[in-house]
């Protein structure tokens, strides 16, 4: 298992949404050095986050934890 795929998603979903880290940032409510953590995998996200930015993104968490290719 790729443990870094998730980093990918968090990215090209936001790339493939024409979203810049302050605007997700903003939506999760968080600032955007925090976000940018999470992104990078510098910080570990919480699952609170990981929530928000499956509803951001309309897809799973499975998807967005790279898991499954299925959003």
């Amino acid at each position: 298992m790729d443990s870094k795929k998730y980093l990918r998603r968090m990215r090209e979903l936001r790339e493939d949404h024409d979203y810049g880290q302050k605007q997700v940032a903003a939506s999760l409510q968080i600032d955007q050095r925090v976000y940018s953590r999470y992104e990078t995998g510098t910080n570990a996200m919480p699952i609170v986050m990981v929530y928000r930015l499956c509803e951001l993104y309309d897809v799973s968490s499975d998807y967005l934890l790279g898991i499954s290719d299925r959003k």
